[in-house]
């Protein structure tokens, strides 16, 4: 299977799709960089339009590399299931559409094996891309806009509110959450993955991919009682932000902010659990139809 699996990642490597979502991904981070860089001053004079001239921290050390970071995260992190998509979306329709899949399923591999490394190959592109985003969005923001204390904006039901992390407590922070977008975006590779089941070429299921994270994602923000019950809890798309709660840092009693904890640690735990679910759910399903499939190109 090593083997196989080093095939695979040639391929991907091979597409120049692939190139593109690196490229996508690099574009918007020195965008929103450049943007700050010129006139970041006056989206902080926004949002902090209402907090006293004596707050702790100063308005002109708001805007860091660490905050850079996040505010490009919040952004970014919605759009990059479609470039996974681009990739996990050709993993079986890529192979149809070019006539080799009869052949790839003729070599001594069971279809168990080949959806595991074709899965193998999405994830690990997805880990690349999300350590791209790591290099681009936080590590060339502190070198353009340096390490200081770190601004959270949050709406927490009517309140507005701004939690200061000090920036000793904050890289911790960004290895946890990256880790847990890694997580998320995987499903969005399970899902693109057994659509690229049903298809012999790759736009149907990248289309498809797109379209059911679109609607959920819509489904996922809408305030109704019904849906918050009986369908929120079962959408992945309700759980893609949680890398969030990383950057909520718990208080005492007192409201004194509390280092290196955070305010809602079984919230995201049970989040990582439904996504972990969603993953082998997916990839289950990818092997029983893949199994099931009557190979004709």
């Amino acid at each position: 299977m090593w083997n196989l699996l080093q095939i695979e990642l040639f391929k991907i490597s091979k597409r120049p799709r692939t190139y593109i979502a690196f490229v996508a991904v690099a574009a918007i981070v020195f965008i929103f960089q450049f943007a700050f860089k010129a006139d970041g001053q006056s989206y902080m004079d926004l949002m902090l339009q209402n907090v006293k001239d004596s707050f702790e921290l100063e308005k002109t050390k708001a805007i860091n590399g660490y905050f850079m970071c996040y505010i490009i995260l919040n952004t970014l992190l919605i759009q990059v299931p479609i470039l996974v998509a681009l990739i996990a979306a050709d993993s079986i329709s890529g192979e149809a559409n070019m006539g080799t899949l009869r052949l790839l399923i003729s070599k001594p591999i069971s279809r168990t094996q080949l959806i595991l490394v074709k899965f193998a190959a999405a994830t690990i592109f997805t880990i690349f891309l999300l350590l791209w985003m790591a290099v681009t969005a936080l590590f060339f923001s502190l070198l353009i806009f340096g390490a200081d204390d770190m601004l959270i904006f949050r709406t927490k039901g009517e309140e507005s509110q701004i939690l200061q992390i000090t920036k000793d407590d904050i890289m911790w922070r960004y290895l946890a959450a990256f880790a847990y977008a890694t997580v998320a975006l995987t499903v969005i590779a399970a899902l693109s993955l057994l659509l690229s089941i049903f298809a012999e070429n790759s736009i149907g299921p990248i289309i498809a991919t797109v379209c059911i994270v679109i609607v959920c994602t819509i489904i996922s923000n809408i305030n109704v009682p019904i849906i918050d019950r009986n369908v929120k809890p079962f959408l992945f798309t309700s759980y893609l932000v949680g890398w969030k709660g990383f950057f909520y840092i718990g208080v005492s009693p007192q409201g004194v902010p509390i280092k290196g904890s955070v305010e809602n640690w079984p919230a995201i735990r049970n989040s990582l659990l439904i996504l972990i679910a969603h993953i082998f759910i997916l990839v289950g399903a990818s092997i029983v139809v893949f199994n099931r499939k009557d190979i004709v190109s």
